[in-house]
């Protein structure tokens, strides 16, 4: 009885710091429960930095390499929670002693394939080269690309899409990305000159966001915005302050559209504007022109669920 009432108690914290015996009883509660062990959870009691299998998380300056092998990382409570609820491929995972007391069973849950990696705080430090805020990070395989017309398919109308055209900044586009999943956007179109929205800092500043929403990669972000537009009656407006460009509450976002957003220091490219059906610039103060990429796309796509809900 004493058992479970920690074990309830457990679920509820929000921190590494459990208390000894609670973790104690939680331990024994979820043995007793799934008569699962360590052994057939692959759990891996790290000592030492020098093994090929923590070799990702020991790379994490080197995104391209990442990229080319199809993995990224995932980093901090919240984002690897929603990793381990997502139905991505998930490759391991390296926590402290107090978070695998927390997700043990969610852990459990991912099947055997899951190696998990403890190691203290220090040396998870150590790992990875810098401050590690939270203790506890994951390597997952980045989902295969969708495809425009699978968007389309399974996708309600109106189609509210967001497309990338030379935005690079892994923060940014992890913002934007969580911005996306909040105002309703069904996928997001990633311009051949954008960066991967699986980048490390992205994935991070995305806070998981990313797990959910239909990413599809172009080879011509201006040849699809034409297309769609011809095949489809989907619009696409810029956000790009021009002086020919709407005030935000006059372009029309209730229809078929897909929102443009360009990179924070040259806006979007001129061949890629020219595809726009509009463009749209967010009224401001005089002496300010532009907002972060992050900050704007946050307005836009506010005003774009407002009028849809109208």
């Amino acid at each position: 009885m004493v058992e479970s009432v920690c074990f309830y108690q457990l679920n509820k914290i929000s921190c590494p710091k459990v208390d000894f015996i609670t973790r104690i009883l939680y331990h024994r509660t979820s043995h007793s429960c799934t008569g699962k062990t360590e052994e057939a959870m692959q759990v891996t009691h790290v000592a030492s930095i020098d093994s090929a299998d923590l070799q990702p998380y020991s790379t994490l300056r080197r995104p391209v390499d990442h990229q080319r092998r199809g993995i990224f990382v995932a980093e901090g409570e919240k984002v690897v929670r929603r990793l381990l609820e997502s139905e991505l491929e998930i490759i391991s995972v390296l926590l402290t002693p107090e978070w695998l007391a927390v997700h043990r069973r969610l852990l459990e849950t991912k099947g055997e394939g899951l190696n998990v990696f403890v190691a203290d705080k220090k040396l998870v430090e150590s790992i990875v080269g810098f401050h590690l805020h939270q203790g506890i990070m994951a390597v997952a395989k980045i989902p295969k690309a969708s495809t425009l017309d699978g968007v389309l398919a399974g996708t309600t109308r109106p189609h509210l899409f967001v497309a990338i055209d030379g935005l690079t900044n892994a923060e940014n586009l992890g913002a934007l990305v969580r911005n996306c999943a909040a105002f309703g956007v069904q996928a997001l179109l990633v311009g051949e000159t954008a960066s991967s929205p699986y980048l490390r800092r992205a994935v991070r500043n995305s806070m998981g966001a990313v797990f959910r929403l239909p990413v599809v990669h172009l080879t011509s972000l201006m040849s699809t915005l034409t297309e769609m537009r011809s095949k489809h009656g989907i619009c696409a407006i810029a956000a790009h302050p021009q002086s020919t460009s709407k005030q935000l509450s006059r372009a029309k976002f209730a229809n078929d559209c897909c929102i443009v957003f360009g990179s924070e220091g040259e806006g979007i490219s001129q061949g890629v504007l020219a595809a726009c059906d509009e463009a749209t610039v967010i009224p401001m103060a005089e002496g300010v022109d532009s907002l972060n990429v992050a900050s704007a796309s946050a307005v836009v796509l506010y005003e774009a669920q407002r009028q849809r809900r109208l």
